[in-house]
């Protein structure tokens, strides 16, 4: 496969740059959260990503959808990386819509994500830490289940219209078995959703589960097989963390070579320093390889190749190395300015650190790839 883009793909890049870039720029993010928005991103942007055709990306032409695959769903989300956009892009367009394939949820929910007006929203973690353990507890009751616990760091869960619940109707946290994934819709009785603001400005809530019923159909596959969509729903959502964070460190990176180029210093730019230029080239270098890592695991997961959840957890690891190290950076070589709120690159930064633990870290991915070469 090559690690480039085709004639199409290309194409798709240039509208989604042109896009983001005009509708939500950095702009459009710090009036959210100077007007300490709600709901965490804009409606109305959402629709003319419909419009765009971008929601349907992921969906079957027979669905209404694009049919196209996670390469194209990358270019998006990069552009909304580099722009900073809010967006449920990233859970409902890619995550959800990979969980509920081939199931009767599919039926329901996709003809309102390809028009833009449903949300979904991923209630997985439970801890501090992405662990990708499941404890929240889910037990029979009349023709379905009740479930009882918690879940955090539900981004846009205080407004999503389902949420994909992984819950355990079998075993302990850490089995492999016995997990079970549900569509939960946002009007079931005795769930509350407490909605926080991350560091980046995005919200994200605690849900809490009081004996929350439901009813058969809403199991996403088979009772106790649930880590089969939810390890679907992972890979997909990884990569699209990783195309996302790319932008994200790319956006850095593009600002901080501009204000080289532009910084004096005793009359001389900045960007003539050797030492400047040494750290600017490493990191163009660290970048790329970056790059390079999220497209192949993006056309592995697009072949439906066993080798990419190898791929994925190898793209979030250096995706996140590396966009550290372009914001960190990019901060150092704007100098004290790069503190300021005034300057756009301490957003970068934040939202860089979101993303970077969003669906485990580079040490989580790390850890997963030495265990399975059988360290």
């Amino acid at each position: 496969m090559p690690l480039f883009l085709n004639e199409d793909q290309t194409m798709l890049r240039d509208t989604a740059r042109d896009f983001v870039a005009d509708a939500a720029p950095v702009s459009h993010m710090r009036k959210l959260r100077d007007d300490k928005d709600q709901t965490g991103f804009s409606r109305d942007l959402w629709k003319q990503f419909a419009d765009m055709g971008f929601t349907g990306i992921l969906i079957g032409e027979d669905q209404g959808g694009l049919g196209l695959g996670h390469v194209e769903a990358g270019i998006v989300l990069e552009e909304i990386g580099r722009n900073l956009s809010p967006s449920p892009f990233l859970q409902t367009a890619v995550a959800a819509v990979e969980a509920m394939k081939g199931t009767p949820h599919a039926e329901r929910w996709f003809p309102g994500i390809v028009a833009g007006e449903t949300v979904a929203a991923l209630a997985i973690d439970e801890g501090a830490k992405f662990r990708n353990s499941v404890g929240m507890k889910a037990e029979r009751a009349g023709n379905g289940f009740k479930l009882t616990g918690a879940k955090q760091f539900v981004q846009h869960g205080h407004v999503a219209d389902v949420l994909i619940v992984a819950a355990r109707t079998a075993g302990s946290a850490d089995d492999e078995n016995g997990v079970t994934l549900f569509a939960v819709p946002k009007d079931a009785a005795g769930m509350t959703a407490t909605a926080e603001r991350l560091t980046d400005a995005s919200l994200a809530a605690r849900i809490e589960f009081d004996g929350v019923e439901v009813d058969a159909d809403a199991v996403i596959g088979e009772v106790d097989a649930g880590r089969t969509p939810l390890a679907r729903l992972l890979r997909a959502s990884q990569a699209g963390a990783a195309a996302e964070m790319l932008g994200v460190g790319t956006g850095a990176m593009d600002m901080t070579v501009n204000y080289l180029k532009e910084r004096k210093q005793f009359g001389t730019l900045i960007g003539t320093f050797q030492a400047l230029q040494h750290r600017a080239s490493h990191l163009y270098s660290e970048m790329e390889v970056a790059r390079a890592a999220v497209l192949k695991a993006q056309q592995l997961l697009d072949a439906s190749d066993e080798k990419a959840d190898t791929a994925v957890s190898v793209a979030k690891a250096m995706t996140g190395l590396a966009t550290m190290l372009s914001v960190q950076e990019g901060i150092q070589m704007h100098g004290g300015i790069g503190m300021t709120d005034e300057y756009d690159i301490g957003f970068y930064m934040k939202r860089q650190r979101v993303l970077a633990e969003l669906f485990g870290d580079a040490n989580f991915h790390a850890d997963r790839l030495a265990r399975a070469a059988g360290y």
